[in-house]
């Protein structure tokens, strides 16, 4: 077997190669740890941590799928996750209005950062570089450089809550069918539209893998306290940022400006509109992500969100989002996160020390764009 043919099976399987991946690094650092890594509270610690930057790759895909970047997020999400945590604990505003307020802030603020860049022609990686020093600047001016604590016990509720073991027993049941159904549809859509159809054998396959991946995180969850809510939450957005991607015609005109964005405009489409949608998209998920930080730390810290944003860089180029724009999925950097996630877990409980952990994840975002520009040049 040539390179060329290695290429390209990694191209075709890169989910597969990736799911792979995370297999090996949960059995390398359980059996460091003693069998700790894998243990059902030391598994939800690590996808409710994983969550976080899980909400902040469902935007992110989006933004660099369109030829753009975006660095102001870690910083944006601690002014964000600080706002909450000032209009919670010190002015005691109620709940589901501190919410609003935060999650319009965000929308605002991606709005902005994507102003500057589709309008003001301003490149997004300086938006983004500025954002990044503004909004943590401000957020140490909001805070006074001190953590503001204790947030009330409803926003607790928003990162330390869990669905009870009957209901997610429930909902392990009804993501099995409803991947059994999305697999059925697939291959009556592949034959009502004479292509291919995929062997019965694959398909079966997939519903099957699906099925035996829910059980065990299911199974695993339940055995210590339930699923997060934070868990819940990033599901839903997998559901809706991929239905968004998938289904509808915003999801096509971001794949398109990515692609080729001067073909697309002069297709009639409205670019600049679009960027701007997408980094509000972006800032409504760095609300969201804040939210859900401060309510799982219970306080609102100055420096939450530091370095985040290369976290999340990394999760969307490790799951196969092109830094070229025009290509990637929302599953994909979705997996992404999860093995940074694993990652940062699992070298903390060895107590690796801090520089190594950030020369391994350096090493592991280099390695991630060199396949994404190996495999392209392979294609061509």
């Amino acid at each position: 077997m040539n390179t060329t043919t290695l290429k390209r099976l990694f191209t075709d399987y890169k989910i597969l190669a990736l799911l792979i991946a995370v297999a090996l690094i949960w059995l390398f650092f359980n059996i460091k740890t003693d069998g700790g890594f894998t243990s059902a509270r030391n598994l939800s610690n690590l996808m409710r941590q994983m969550s976080i930057t899980g909400i902040l790759a469902c935007g992110m895909v989006f933004v660099i799928i369109s030829g753009e970047i975006d660095l102001s997020i870690g910083s944006l999400l601690g002014l964000l996750g600080g706002l909450a945590a000032v209009l919670d604990v010190t002015h005691g505003m109620p709940l589901p209005l501190s919410i609003a307020v935060v999650l319009g802030a965000g929308l605002m603020l991606g709005f902005i950062n994507g102003f500057l860049t589709a309008y003001a022609g301003i490149p997004s990686f300086i938006v983004g570089l500025g954002g990044m020093l503004a909004y943590r600047g401000v957020v140490l001016g909001l805070t006074d450089g001190a953590t503001i604590a204790p947030v009330s016990p409803g926003m607790e509720q928003l990162g330390q809550a869990y669905l009870p073991p009957v209901f997610g027993a429930a909902l392990g049941i009804a993501l099995f069918v409803l991947a059994g159904v999305l697999a059925w549809r697939q291959r009556v859509s592949q034959a009502r539209h004479n292509l291919p159809v995929l062997p019965v054998w694959r398909s079966v396959f997939r519903v099957a893998v699906a099925g035996i991946v829910l059980y065990g995180l299911i199974t695993t969850f339940n055995s210590y306290e339930g699923i997060p809510l934070p868990v819940l939450v990033l599901l839903v957005l997998l559901g809706v940022f991929s239905y968004i991607a998938r289904q509808t015609v915003f999801g096509r005109r971001i794949y398109a400006v990515g692609s080729n964005m001067e073909a697309t405009r002069l297709s009639g489409i409205n670019v600049k509109a679009v960027k701007l949608w997408i980094f509000g998209l972006m800032g409504l998920m760095c609300a969201l992500a804040g939210l859900i930080n401060t309510a799982r730390l219970a306080a609102g810290s100055p420096s939450a969100g530091v370095s985040a944003e290369l976290d999340v860089i990394a999760a969307c180029f490790i799951g196969g989002t092109s830094m070229r724009g025009g290509a990637g999925t929302v599953h994909g950097a979705l997996v992404g996160a999860l093995v940074m996630a694993s990652l940062d877990n699992g070298m903390s409980m060895l107590d690796v020390d801090a520089y190594w952990q950030m020369i391994v994840k350096g090493l592991i975002l280099t390695l991630a764009v060199w396949l994404d520009v190996a495999t392209r040049s392979s294609s061509r």
